[in-house]
């Protein structure tokens, strides 16, 4: 990223009004998201509209180390992708083994199993990697 960055430093180093600094602290980070802000809606092949783009991946970055989001919890993510599917909890009863059975995992009163989570991987298009996280029972 580093290298990246000081490429693109050379490469607009012509325009005198782009400063482009490393974010390394949350008071850079701030000052990026400012500066940004003003210059978000600049017109393509601008200047400004380079300098969005530089900051935009310099501001991801910063994000990424320091504003971590985790993953939700295996329950959760099937409830999210439900939502933007439209589907309802009958919808899930062929992968889950049937309607009880999917009451029974979306209330947490029954882990998933690996049957379970190979068929919503396939139905939601879900990772199986999200899905296979631990997660705690109702009462637990």
């Amino acid at each position: 990223m580093v290298s990246m960055i000081k490429s693109m430093q050379i490469k607009y180093k012509t325009y005198r009004h782009m400063t482009i600094k490393l974010i390394k602290t949350k008071t850079d980070y701030q000052k990026a998201l400012r500066r940004l802000e003003e210059i978000f809606d600049a017109r393509t092949g601008t200047p400004e509209s380079d300098e969005a783009d530089i900051l935009g991946l310099m501001i991801d970055e910063y994000e990424k180390k320091h504003y971590q989001i985790d993953a939700p919890d295996p329950i959760e993510a099937i409830k999210i992708r439900m939502e933007e599917m439209q589907l309802k909890q009958v919808d899930l009863a062929d992968a889950l083994g049937g309607k009880n059975r999917v009451s029974e995992v979306l209330n947490r009163k029954r882990k998933l199993t690996l049957e379970m989570i190979r068929n919503l991987t396939e139905k939601l298009n879900l990772s199986p990697g999200l899905l296979i996280h631990d997660y705690k029972l109702a009462g637990q």
